[in-house]
């Protein structure tokens, strides 16, 4: 077994429409359920993950860090053609 997997098989009730979607894309990737099962969950963990992060950043804002990030971006180049301000 490859590193972190368990021997272990847990039974993961699905409701049949999920399953036969799944078993559906299992196939036109070529690759098993239990392997589509496997990154949905990973992908889910890692979403909400990120989404967590957001919220801790949200608490504790850096603006004069950020402003100062966003002087010291392009130093005295012009602005592109389209990225010029409005007014």
């Amino acid at each position: 077994m490859g590193a972190g997997l368990t021997r272990a098989r847990d039974v993961l009730p699905l409701h049949a429409s999920s399953k036969a979607k799944a078993e559906r894309l299992a196939k036109a990737e070529g690759t098993t359920l239990n392997q589509v099962i496997n990154v949905a969950v990973a992908e889910k963990i890692a979403a909400l993950r990120t989404a967590d992060l957001f919220r801790e950043r949200t608490r504790r804002p850096d603006v004069s860090g950020a402003l100062a990030l966003l002087h010291g971006l392009g130093g005295d180049e012009a602005p592109r053609a389209g990225d010029e301000l409005e007014g």
